[in-house]
């Protein structure tokens, strides 16, 4: 009996690993992948965005936060492809987190951030529709307004030069 017992434990035990290690979990926004993403509002700065409206471009939606160290430690690289690739078509949008629209203002100011900005909240409706529980979230989006990658932190560059070089026949 024992001997069975042990047996049966084993197997539902491997049973088990075997599953776990099967499951590998999508990132954030896989379910996006390939469809056109609805996104408009009105920036903190005033100005109107609507992500149907920038087919042609290649856009970049950060979902971000001041108050998250890693959100911050990439700025420095969304910054750079934007001045980089802004005139060949790459915009980002930026969907914040923080808690206090005060403390997004004096970032984006500190930091000259040009692109668009909206004050989502920490619990904002665009985080919550698309699904956002951990930032930073990177999405690119491109020409004809489909999202193409939801891991846009990796290689940031080198991802919006392939979408720009494609033309909406080529991908």
């Amino acid at each position: 009996m024992k001997f069975t017992n042990f047996i049966l434990q084993a197997a539902v035990a491997l049973a088990g690993l075997l599953f776990v290690s099967g499951c590998k979990t999508q990132p954030q926004g896989a379910k996006y992948l390939g469809r056109p993403l609805d996104i408009s509002f009105q920036a903190v700065d005033g100005r109107d965005v609507d992500l149907s409206k920038m087919h042609g471009k290649v856009v970049l939606v950060d979902f971000w936060a001041t108050w998250c160290p890693p959100c911050v430690a990439e700025v420095p690289s969304v910054k750079a492809a934007y001045d980089k690739l802004h005139s060949r078509g790459f915009e980002v949008v930026s969907i914040s987190a923080d808690e206090n629209k005060e403390d997004l203002l004096a970032f984006i100011s500190k930091k000259n951030l040009e692109w668009p900005q909206y004050f989502d909240g920490r619990e904002g409706k665009l985080s919550t529709r698309f699904g956002i529980n951990e930032i930073p979230a990177m999405w690119l989006i491109d020409k004809t307004g489909k999202v193409r990658d939801v891991e846009g932190i990796e290689d940031l560059i080198g991802k919006v030069e392939k979408l720009l070089a494609e033309t909406p026949s080529s991908k």
